[in-house]
C-alpha cells in the first residue's frame, strides 16, 4: 500500500510541477504581470486536475500492488480455493496501463462539465463509478476465471457493480480515507465476486 501510494504522489507531483513550470517560464502575453497571473492561474488549475484526477491514478498504481490483498483475503476466508498462478508481471503492467490509460482520459473530457457544480459530481462519480466497478470486479475475477466468465457475471450484476464503483469513487475522493479505499475495495470484492460466483 505505502509502494503505491508513493508512486501516486510521484506521478501527481511531477504533473502539477511540470505543467507550473511551463507555464511559469513561457509568456503568453509578453505583459510581466498578465503572464504572471496567467503562471499563478495555471498552478492552481494543476492542483485541481491533480485533486479530480487522484481516484484514476491512485487506482491505476495500485492495481500492480492489490493481488497480494486479495491472496490475504483468500487464504483468511476461502483457504478450500486452489492457488492461483501469478500472471506475467507484463501482463499485469498491460492491463493496469490500460484502465488508467482509460480512468485518466475520461476524467479529462469530463472535466467540461467543471463550470456546472450541479452537474459535474453527478458526471464524475457515474463515470468513475462505472470504470472502477469494472476495474475492481476484473482485477479479482481474471485471478480464478476465463475472460468470458468474469464479463458473464458482471453483465449479471452489473447494477451493483456500479454502486460498488461510486462508493469507491466517493471514498478515494475523502482524504486520509482515499489512502486505504483501494485495499477495502479489493477485500470487499474478493467477498463479493466469491458469493456471486457460487450463486451462478
Amino acid at each position: 500500500m505505502w509502494a503505491s501510494i508513493a508512486g501516486a504522489a510521484l506521478v501527481f507531483v511531477a504533473l502539477w510541477l511540470g505543467v507550473g513550470y511551463l507555464l511559469a517560464t513561457t509568456a503568453v502575453f509578453e505583459i510581466a504581470w498578465l503572464d504572471g497571473a496567467v503562471a499563478l492561474l495555471g498552478g492552481l488549475a494543476a492542483l485541481v486536475l491533480t485533486w479530480l484526477l487522484f481516484p484514476a491514478v491512485l487506482s491505476g498504481v495500485m492495481g500492480l500492488f492489490l493481488d497480494r490483498v486479495a491472496d490475504v483475503v483468500e487464504r483468511a476466508h476461502y483457504p478450500s480455493l486452489p492457488p492461483v498462478s501469478d500472471m506475467p508481471i507484463l501482463d499485469v503492467v498491460r492491463v493496469t496501463a490500460r484502465f488508467l490509460v482509460v480512468l485518466v482520459l475520461l476524467n479529462l473530457l469530463i472535466l467540461v462539465f467543471l463550470p456546472f457544480p450541479l452537474v459535474f459530481p453527478l458526471v464524475f462519480y457515474a463515470v468513475n463509478g462505472y470504470l472502477l466497478g469494472r476495474e475492481y470486479f476484473e482485477l479479482v475475477g481474471l485471478r480464478r476465471d476465463e475472460r468470458a466468465r468474469v464479463r458473464a457475471l458482471r453483465a449479471v450484476y452489473r447494477g451493483r457493480l456500479f454502486a460498488f464503483g461510486i462508493v469507491m469513487a466517493f471514498m478515494l475522493t475523502v482524504p486520509l480515507l482515499n489512502l486505504v479505499a483501494p485495499v477495502i475495495g479489493t477485500a470487499a470484492m474478493v467477498h463479493l465476486y466469491q458469493a456471486w460466483r457460487q450463486q451462478a
